[in-house]
């Protein structure tokens, strides 16, 4: 039986030299969409306190497939507006690596 072999060039080429986009002025910038177990990481909270802030429109979502996607921003939105939210933001979660939040 003939022996097979393949071999792979993982080499990028360059193709044709893109061009740089200048930013268009007052376009909104995408924004950054976490999902449900991510921000309850970031968030230093559990993933159901997230899902109640989706049931009650507190943060900002959008579902893609059978996922919700949540905007970073409501999100710490979300967390620095309740006391004890903003206590577990900065004691388990992000808030733990942030000196100061800008407003």
């Amino acid at each position: 039986m003939p022996r097979i072999t393949a071999t792979t060039d993982h080499t990028l080429k360059a193709s044709s030299p893109a061009r740089p986009t200048a930013p268009v002025a007052n376009a909104p910038a995408s924004p950054l969409l976490v999902s449900v177990s991510e921000s309850a990481k970031l968030g230093g909270v559990q993933s159901k306190t997230i899902r109640r802030a989706i049931a009650g429109n507190l943060i900002t979502y959008h579902i893609h497939g059978n996922r919700y996607l949540i905007d970073l921003g409501s999100l710490l939105t979300f967390l620095r507006s309740r006391t004890k939210l903003h206590n577990k933001l900065n004691k388990a979660g992000l808030g733990q690596y942030v000196d100061s939040w800008v407003e």
